[in-house]
């Protein structure tokens, strides 16, 4: 059932380790995907992602996120038509645990209003 939340977050119930503390300094491979699975990002041409105004946009946002948030470095990532692929890594010198959270994407709207986009 994809639209239902599991405890008040966008994810499914399955898609975390219940044995493991997601705020552990360690490498995470994460997918994020579109609503209904749109092609927002781009499209594929003769095996190319040509990527759309939203998936330049998406490809600044991946590389700011580093200038948001303590504690992260981003290593390689992948965007497609819709969903993008990507490695963030926690670190955390301080040896105590990063809060992570899910949350649901700034809409697209309010982005493009607040820059002067739309």
């Amino acid at each position: 059932m994809p639209n239902e939340k599991f405890q008040n977050q966008y994810r499914i119930s399955s898609a975390r380790a219940q044995w493991w503390n997601y705020g552990w300094n360690a490498a995470y491979f994460i997918t994020i995907c579109t609503a209904n699975r749109e092609h927002y990002f781009g499209e594929i041409v003769n095996g190319n992602m040509q990527l759309s105004e939203i998936g330049e946009i998406a490809n600044v946002l991946w590389n700011e996120i580093k200038n948001h948030a303590k504690n992260i470095e981003l290593d390689a990532f992948c965007i497609m038509p819709n969903h993008v692929h990507g490695i963030l890594i926690l670190t955390n010198d301080e040896n105590v645990p990063n809060r992570v959270e899910t949350r649901h994407a700034l809409s697209l709207q309010r982005f493009y209003r607040n820059h002067g986009l739309g």
